[in-house]
């Protein structure tokens, strides 16, 4: 096995090893920061909808209600929030929002099991302002941020006190089965971003890929810039003093000396080489005389 091969496989396994463990630590690493940027941008569409029922509350619904036009959906905190989320759906579709609520006036807001949970949570847990997680298996997995809907203004209680108080143009537009009985300081439900695990996943795996690639390239450069480098310094230089040495092995005195430039082990060993030539020439120049 000659010195070239050696030295390349030696520095096959010492790589092998680095890039295996590169790429299980930038692999981690990746999927954390994937999951850490959906999550960022999960907060700005919660934090959207968040300040979208506010500027309802605070705003829309005193207006409206000073031109007297009655009970409007524009009036409702939640509807504003999720049309105002609807349309941010189209530049971020892989994210989805809801008001998930127990007792809901829109059927289409019932909290499902695990949704209803999360509002148990919340319930039972006050402290808690804000629960991120991973939900279902899967395909299905998904990572969502949870926060309470708390009913903290009496004005809420005007649609949703009784059924008695409710505006009639709501209760001819949903009915008066569901949405009544919520009462102050109380948590009704809650506001969930949702987004598919598969894509912070296939965020990371792609720029995972990338990155070993990068690396593969760099060291198959690596490995051509070495050996055009240990072969100039190294290899080519031990050739020529080793075919020097064969030729002086089998009788030609005549052969041409090769010294090797600069002061380094090579040039050092070849220097040592010319020098026991010269004796082995002058020690058999003796015996013939």
């Amino acid at each position: 096995m000659g010195l070239r091969t050696k030295f390349n496989l030696s520095l096959f396994l010492v790589a092998g090893i680095g890039i295996a463990a590169s790429g299980f630590i930038s692999y981690n690493l990746l999927q954390e920061n994937a999951r850490k940027e959906i999550l960022h941008t999960a907060g700005i569409i919660m934090a959207s909808a968040k300040a979208n029922r506010s500027y309802t509350i605070d705003e829309i619904r005193p207006l409206l209600k000073k031109l007297d036009q009655g009970f409007l959906p524009q009036m409702v905190p939640a509807y504003s929030a999720n049309q105002n989320i609807h349309r941010l759906h189209k530049q971020y579709p892989n994210y989805s929002y809801k008001e998930a609520t127990i007792n809901p006036t829109n059927p289409a807001s019932r909290a499902t099991d695990w949704e209803t949970a999360l509002v148990e949570r919340f319930k039972n847990n006050e402290h808690e302002k804000e629960l991120i997680g991973e939900n279902g298996s899967g395909k299905e997995q998904i990572l969502y941020i949870a926060r309470p809907i708390k009913i903290t203004k009496a004005g809420c209680l005007a649609c949703h006190g009784t059924v008695d108080t409710a505006p009639p143009a709501m209760l001819a537009r949903y009915g008066s089965a569901n949405g009544f009985g919520w009462k102050l300081n109380q948590v009704v439900g809650t506001q969930i971003v949702k987004v598919p695990m598969s894509l912070p996943l296939a965020r990371a795996n792609n720029e995972f890929k990338t990155f070993m690639l990068s690396m593969i390239i760099i060291f198959v450069f690596t490995v051509i810039i070495l050996n055009i480098l240990l072969n100039a310094i190294v290899i080519e230089p031990i050739r020529k003093m080793s075919q020097n040495a064969e030729e002086v092995s089998l009788g030609n005195m005549d052969a041409k000396e090769f010294v090797a430039k600069g002061n380094d082990e090579i040039a050092s060993l070849s220097h040592s080489m010319s020098r026991m030539r010269r004796s082995l020439v002058s020690a058999m120049k003796m015996i013939d005389e």
